[in-house]
């Protein structure tokens, strides 16, 4: 005779683990050079002066300063106008 009843099986314990996007450093504060400003999926945020553009979208300081943020007017490719976030470091 069986000792336990029949466990049946979970479907639901599986997870992924967190992906840690945002912003990093906030407008004011102090980068030094290779600092994680934005970490982000697709361009939400665009780079400016002295920030680069990492292959996953990251944006980080190429050069130590303060971290700046500002909107920007940007034209489509059809001539409509639309709002940026562009992030740059002075």
């Amino acid at each position: 005779m069986a000792h336990r009843k029949a466990g049946g099986t979970a479907r639901n314990l599986r997870d992924s683990n967190p992906q840690y996007l945002g912003v990093k450093l906030s407008h004011g504060s102090t980068a030094k050079p290779g600092a994680i400003i934005i970490r982000q999926r697709g361009t939400y945020f665009t780079a400016g002066k002295n920030v680069g553009l990492g292959k996953d979208h990251t944006i980080f300081a190429l050069t130590s300063g303060i971290v700046n943020f500002k909107t920007k007017r940007k034209t489509n490719y059809d001539s409509r106008q639309r709002l940026v976030k562009v992030v740059s470091v002075v």
